[in-house]
């Protein structure tokens, strides 16, 4: 019989009843969908909305805290989405976790695991509104409860993804003057292999050299193309090629990454800390993508941040294009990870026509601020919320 997950001992200065109010009441998961201020293509699908699952948990003390789920524009990029991510959660994650203690992180999430598979994006949701109900209770930052800062500002780097090269430089034009990003990726993979490199060389000669660029193939080319055209992109100084080839083909990857002077950053590939573990043994790449998607959870995300410094593996603060709730998650996280050499491209928030919370993530000088307030730091607008719920029904 597999031993009992622990329960919480009462401190002299805890009653029963300060111990009954961590318990969790309630969980709620509502799907939101937020229109983007333009199409943001990669090379399995584009969107003009991002779909979101907003997840409310509520405290026998009446504290309330969110967390949020995203995906990009369905199962396409992994296995969940909206409708599957609202539904784990209320089936099977809330009767799993029904009058537990929200402060047994570990616990919850060993619940959580056995309760279902994978499902990392509704789980991730879920610990995010534990970390932050909890934070609000005990009036500390979410960071806090992860081992506190050591840093307060991440730089950030915004995603061109329109496929259009002359509109694309304006807008890195714009982000420029505006001292919000000096750091760029290129989503490829959705027009010809020649197209793309004219796209780049057009950014590179409208930006300049000291410009980083950084290409994501999301997948999209063969081992034999990605040994054609990366030797034109060690001609435009990209700096990073994320996930060039299949996520399934770690063996061409490993063989793609020992054939160019640029670093391959492994995303797709690596989900569990067990996949980045082995994906690290085969010199898949030398710099992994952190997403709370991929690992399922704040303490699984820390933990994956390990597994691959362990492995002598850079970190890149990944994203799929949340909103200022989502972001902060993963900036609680990163804000105390000794080493994030890449940054974070934690975006998401300013390609949303409007965010869900009613005082967005602050970005200033080529950086993203770390909320400072209780729990994730972020007040929902109910209004806004209301407005881009899911009505029901509706598909």
């Amino acid at each position: 019989m597999p031993p009992a997950i622990a329960e919480p001992s009462p401190t002299p200065d805890q009653s029963a009843a300060g111990m009954r109010d961590m318990r969790l009441r309630s969980i709620v998961a509502t799907i939101l969908e937020a229109p983007t201020i333009r199409r943001h293509k990669l090379s399995n699908t584009e969107i003009a909305h991002q779909g979101f699952v907003l997840v409310r948990v509520l405290l026998e003390n009446g504290v309330t805290g969110i967390g949020e789920a995203s995906t990009l524009g369905g199962p396409r990029w992994a296995e969940e989405s909206v409708e599957s991510i609202q539904a784990v959660i209320e089936k099977y994650l809330a009767p799993a976790l029904a009058d537990q203690n929200a402060m047994m992180f570990e616990a919850n999430a060993v619940r959580m695991s056995k309760a279902a598979t994978r499902n990392f994006a509704a789980k991730a949701a879920v610990e995010s509104a534990l970390f932050d109900a909890v934070g609000r209770t005990l009036d500390l930052p979410a960071s806090a409860l992860l081992g506190g800062q050591v840093r307060d500002r991440i730089g950030v780097i915004w995603a061109l993804a329109s496929g259009d090269s002359g509109q694309e430089l304006e807008e890195a034009r714009e982000k420029l003057r505006l001292r919000q990003h000096k750091d760029f990726k290129i989503k490829l993979g959705f027009n010809t292999p020649d197209a793309d490199v004219r796209r780049l060389q057009h950014l590179r000669a409208g930006l300049g050299d000291d410009v980083r660029l950084i290409v994501d193939v999301n997948q999209a080319w063969t081992e034999a193309l990605c040994l054609r055209l990366f030797p034109a992109l060690e001609e435009l100084g990209v700096a990073l090629i994320e996930q060039p080839v299949p996520a399934s083909q770690r063996d061409a990857m490993a063989r793609v990454a020992s054939r160019t002077r640029i670093p391959l950053l492994i995303d797709e590939a690596a989900f569990t800390n067990t996949e980045l573990a082995s994906v690290a043994s085969q010199a898949c790449g030398s710099v992994y993508s952190l997403k709370l998607v991929k690992s399922g959870g704040l303490l699984e995300l820390k933990r994956a941040a390990g597994i691959a410094q362990a492995f002598g593996i850079e970190l890149y603060g990944g994203c799929l294009l949340e909103s200022s709730i989502g972001a902060a998650a993963h900036m609680a996280v990163f804000s105390t990870l000794p080493k994030l050499e890449w940054g974070s491209e934690h975006f998401g928030p300013r390609i949303l026509v409007d965010d869900l919370v009613a005082a967005p993530l602050v970005f200033e000088e080529f950086e993203i601020h770390v909320p400072s307030g209780p729990g994730l730091g972020m007040i929902l607008d109910e209004d806004k919320v209301r407005f881009m719920a899911r009505k029901a029904g509706s598909q």
